[in-house]
């Protein structure tokens, strides 16, 4: 397995703009987003099982996954939520896995907004935060989904706190300021891990 960073951040912290800036130095990027989209595909196995268990309606007229359905259901029920988990998520690390060993470049950026909630800093060998303060988020986040500040505050209070997030780093990213005020940082950390996945030190 190549030497794995996960970066995460809480919504708004401009993860996506960090990971291109890693990408632009030639680094492997593994998106779990992208992958848990992948999983429920047209035609796969993983979006019948939940056809069967929810039925037509679960679909868009498309035949993709109604994911607002889906969110609404799992928000209402946790026994569907630990349902959908059980399904997904072995699919998921599968993917992940085999993504990892398909890598070319001397480490992977595994880009994780969940990996603080869901307990799977354990599985990098460093931890990459993006923090802005709380403000920040929420300022983005309405800006970017055309939201209220409260429906903005519900998103921030569902995911792990500021404080939980930067318990768990090994390394953090200031991203409160312009993209480009970050590419210097975004520089030394990639030498930093060139170096580390070099010596296989953590």
């Amino acid at each position: 397995m190549p030497f794995t960073v996960a970066l995460t951040g809480g919504i708004g912290s401009g993860k996506s703009t960090i990971a291109n800036a890693f990408t632009a130095l030639g680094v492997d990027i593994i998106d779990a987003d992208v992958i848990a989209r992948e999983v429920v595909e047209p035609g796969s196995p993983a979006l019948q099982a939940i056809v069967k268990r929810h039925g037509e309606s679960i679909l868009t007229a498309e035949g993709s996954l109604y994911r607002a359905r889906l969110r609404e259901i799992i928000f209402q029920q946790p026994k569907e939520k630990n349902w959908l988990n059980q399904l997904l998520h072995p699919l998921i690390n599968a993917r992940t896995q085999q993504l990892k060993l398909l890598a070319t470049s001397p480490y992977v950026l595994w880009v994780v907004p969940l990996l603080v909630e869901n307990g799977l800093q354990h599985q990098a060998d460093r931890v990459l935060v993006v923090d802005v303060d709380e403000a920040t988020q929420l300022r983005r986040t309405q800006q970017r989904d055309g939201i209220t500040l409260s429906q903005a505050k519900n998103i921030l209070a569902a995911q792990a706190s500021r404080e939980q997030r930067l318990a768990c780093a090994d390394d953090i990213i200031d991203n409160s300021g312009t993209p480009e005020q970050a590419l210097p940082r975004v520089a030394e950390l990639h030498q930093r891990y060139l170096r580390l996945a070099a010596t296989g030190q953590d």
